[in-house]
């Protein structure tokens, strides 16, 4: 995603930002495949972020903020480093929103099992419909806020992910149901994704004082 960002906003600079080293050098191995200048990654969190303040013009965030404990400490951060008038846009998944197919009671507790599991390591997978309040409590203006579906094409894939993340935690039943699933010929998953942006107010100056001589 941030090398289909960096070429749209040549010759600005991109930073792409993770916390898991491995992404980190996945990235870096795909940039030196091509000829992008104005791009790097780093190593950091969304918490402390090494960066000055008000050096960005944009801060971008997708399929975050349903992993994160403190999303209001997350926006903080992303402020401190925006420019005043600078603009943040998030994106994340809302599990109360989505479809999947064919239902059956063992795929039901393994959907269960799945949020409980996100939501007990901190996270919270119905944050989509939460990012605007969250925008406004932060000091953002100018909100607007969308949604959409998105209907995966490989349910092997998603079940492959699903499966992954409840067996690192093991969840091994869940997750062979879901490996189960996704071999389904009538299989569905449609998931939705709310948007939410807003710009950083601009720095306010004071009112002239008049003084009496």
């Amino acid at each position: 995603m941030t090398l289909g960002i960096a070429p749209r906003v040549q010759p600005g600079r991109v930073v792409g930002v993770d916390l898991d080293r491995s992404q980190i050098g996945r990235a870096r191995a795909s940039l030196s495949r091509l000829r992008l200048r104005n791009l790097s990654f780093e190593f950091a969190s969304c918490y402390e972020l090494p960066f000055q303040t008000s050096s960005f013009d944009r801060v971008f965030s997708h399929a975050l903020f349903e992993h994160l404990a403190d999303p209001m400490r997350a926006l903080k951060e992303m402020q401190r480093v925006l420019k005043p008038g600078g603009v943040v846009g998030i994106c994340s998944p809302d599990w109360g929103g989505f479809f999947l197919s064919p239902r059956s009671e063992d795929l039901t507790r393994a959907i269960a099992v799945y949020v409980n599991l996100q939501n007990g390591n901190g996270g919270d997978v119905a944050v989509g419909r939460k990012l605007g309040g969250y925008l406004a409590a932060a000091g953002f203006e100018g909100l607007k806020l969308s949604a959409r579906y998105e209907c995966y094409t490989s349910l092997e894939l998603i079940g492959a992910y699903l499966a992954q993340q409840l067996e690192r935690e093991g969840k091994t039943e869940a997750a062979g149901t879901f490996r189960a699933w996704s071999h389904s010929p009538e299989g569905l998953f449609a998931q939705a994704w709310m948007s939410a942006v807003g710009r950083k107010p601009q720095e306010r100056r004071g009112r002239p004082r008049l003084v009496a001589k």
